[in-house]
Formats: C-alpha cells, structure tokens, sequence
C-alpha cells in the first residue's frame, strides 16, 4: 500500500504541475496491468475524473472521445504515446514522467456529486456517450456489496475487465477501500484463460467479478486445471447468465457463493442483486433480483405508471447510484434521466417484470441496443460507422447467435 501510494501520488504531482485542478477530465490509456491501478488512484487524488480510452480503440473514436470528455490531458505510457498525440489539442505525459516527481503531500477531497469517472457507451448516432459517474453513486455500491457480502482485508478480486468497462470499478475500489489486494491481469494474458486461473490459484484470489462469457471461458480452462480451493464468491454482471454456470463453478469449488447482479453503467455498475442457492427448473434465465441497499427499481408502461406483477414493461432505476448524466449532451440526459414523485430515475431501456415475491426479471432490451460480452452496443453507432465509409451506400447491423453471439452486417456498396 506504500509503494501503491507513492506512485500514484507522483502522478499527482505530475497532473497539478500540468494545470490539472478539481474536478477537470484527465483521459487514461494504458494497457491492462499494475500501471492503471497507480494512474487511476493518482488522477483522483488530484481531484479529477478519470475517462479510460482502450488501446485497441479506433483512432476516429478515440478522437470523438476526447472531445466529448473534455479532456485536455491523456496519461500514457512511451509505447502508445503515438496513438494520444493524434488527437489534436491534447497534453500526452506518461507515466515515466510521474516517477521523478516528488509525491504529492496532499491529497484532494472533492465532494460527494463530483465526478469519479467517465465512460463511454455505444451511442445511436455514431458518437460515444459518456456517461459521468459520481463519488456519490460509486461509494454507494461498493459499501452495499460491500457490507453485504464481507468484503475485508483477507479479499482479492481478479482484475479481469477493461478499464473501460465499468465492472472493472469494484475490481480496482472494492478490495482497495477494504485493505484487501487487487490481482491484476497483465495485457500480454489478457485472453489466456488458462493464466487467469493460475492466478486464480497462485494468489489465493477469492472474489471473481466478471460477466458471464468470461466465467465461461474460466470454468472451461478450470476443468483442465483448478481454480484451488480461495474464490468464495463470484459475482456475475453485464449479460444473460447460464443456468449452468453455479453448478460449474461449485463442481471445482465446492461452497463458492454464486451472486447475479444487475445494472448498468449509468447506475454506478450494479444495482440489483440475486443470489443462486439451487437452480429452479423452471427459470428461463437466472433473475435479476432485487434492488441492493439504498437503490429502488420500478417497472413502468408506456405512460409512466408502474406495471402489475408479471406484466412487462421498462425499468427504471432510481437512489445514490444513479449517475449525472452524459456529458455534453443535456437532450439526451433529460431523456433518460427523469424525475417522478420528487425522486431522479435512470430509464433504462431493459424490459422486466416484477414476480409476485418481489423479484426482477431481465427480459430483453426495449430498444436497438444488443449486448455482446457483456457490453451494450447500439447497432446504429455500427451501421453510422460503416455508412461513413465512401463504398458504403447503406447498412444494416445486426447479432448472429450461432455459433456464439457476435455481430455482423449487411451493406450495400
């Protein structure tokens, strides 16, 4: 935790020399590893807001990040460096950089509404939203999973989701808010699921957080050798879960609480919460639960009214987890964010419904929006993506279920 502190508050230094005060956007690309634990942790000591840019992004979406984060500063290492300085406008400082300054002697303490992060979701028009994370509703959930499940200092996570990808929060801030460890997944491993549980098993990690085509891939390389006998709990988010999959985990570990969890980036990762003793024959799919402490969840008709038991309808998702909204894009927030009974809700777009005991479950989205891997992608970003392409005339988008989902499209030239 020493050593942690003083890198991260060397990049402290390096940010405020460079101008960077409270509450201003300072966009990260690294690649996955130890590095973006020390960037994220010392950009928020600065007081700003971190926005995670992938290394692997296409540079004309990168570009359109940038501008709508606001960001006048992008934290890198000497290797992709070159990918930042395409960007016009944009201050590139590496992390090479921040290891000759002095640490930072203190350390910001911004207020409970101010930004922690900012990430981007697939938008319909071709341009990313981000969607603007405060303390507020990040504190929120880490503290009710948290409190409900025991999250101490005898825990670590498996930093198995991109920086980009909000699960990739509770990784990072919920064994590190609890004197727990983080077992972070290095690029060069970052599909070797065969590597992950030698991790697994060589650190002793005992939450595992991912979406459900991961833990896939972990169980199917855990058959051949082991998960050990540490993971207690493993918490599934972002995607449709098999019914398969607690059987699977507990054949190789035997008493792993198995926990489905719902939400979205715009609730601060996870706002619903289920956990699986025994699999009901009857389910389709595992529910999606009920909303976790402090979080409220409604299902509504078309005309705003909450729907009756097993009827379906959208929902909404309402209390401190809630984000901001999207930055710079007040039309749009206004849309989804709304006010009912005195109270902010984030409308989702997810069709669910109410059981008669109380619990949720996840039927499918109400609009374009599809769901691959676990992230949410608006098939007109991909069809606006193609269109701009001078051989493209039209194009349509869409998801191919077998032989596993993925997307596809059709163009006319």
């Amino acid at each position: 935790y020493g050593e942690l502190a003083d890198a991260a508050r060397r990049v402290t230094t390096l940010l405020r020399r460079h101008g960077v005060t409270e509450g201003d956007t300072v966009a990260l690309t690294l690649p996955k590893g130890a590095a973006q634990v020390v960037a994220v942790l010392g950009v928020l000591a600065a007081g700003a807001c971190y926005a995670p840019v992938g290394i692997e992004q296409p540079a004309v979406r990168r570009r359109r990040v940038h501008e709508t984060a606001g960001a006048r500063l992008v934290l890198t290492d000497p290797e992709h460096a070159r990918l930042c300085r395409a960007v016009p406008g944009l201050t590139v400082l590496t992390l090479d950089q921040a290891a000759a300054e002095h640490p930072a002697a203190e350390i910001a303490a911004p207020g409970p509404e101010s930004p922690a992060y900012l990430l981007f979701t697939s938008g319909s028009t071709g341009v990313p939203k981000g969607v603007e994370v405060p303390h507020r509703a990040v504190v929120n959930t880490l503290e009710a999973l948290g409190e409900r499940f025991a999250v101490g200092p005898g825990d670590r996570t498996l930093a198995l989701s991109a920086l980009d990808f909000d699960l990739a929060a509770f990784d990072l801030f919920a064994p590190l808010s609890a004197g727990g460890a983080v077992v972070v997944v290095g690029e060069e491993h970052r599909k070797d699921a065969h590597h992950w549980t030698a991790l697994v098993r060589g650190h002793g990690v005992t939450l595992l957080q991912c979406v459900p085509a991961v833990l896939d891939l972990l169980l199917a390389a855990g058959a051949d050798t082991g998960l050990g006998s540490t993971p207690r709990l493993a918490l599934l988010g972002g995607d449709w879960i098999g019914l398969d999959q607690p059987a699977r985990l507990r054949a190789l570990v035997p008493g792993c609480r198995f926990v489905a969890l719902g939400g979205m980036t715009e609730a601060a990762v996870h706002s619903t919460v289920f956990e699986v003793d025994e699999v009901d024959p009857d389910w389709v799919s595992v529910p999606y639960g009920t909303p976790l402490r402090n979080m409220r969840a409604r299902v509504v008709d078309l005309h705003g009214y909450d729907c009756p038991d097993l009827v379906p309808g959208e929902l909404w998702i309402g209390g401190p987890g809630v984000a901001t909204g999207y930055r710079g894009d007040p039309e749009r927030t206004a849309e989804r964010f709304v006010e009912h009974d005195g109270e902010r809700w984030y409308r989702s777009g997810d069709l669910a419904r109410y059981r008669a005991d109380g619990v949720l479950e996840f039927l499918g989205r109400a609009d374009h929006q599809v769901k691959i891997g676990g992230h949410r992608i608006e098939l007109g970003e991909v069809e606006s993506a193609l269109e701009a392409d001078p051989s493209v005339l039209r194009a349509v988008a869409v998801v191919i279920e077998e032989p596993a989902r993925r997307l596809a499209a059709l163009v006319t030239p």
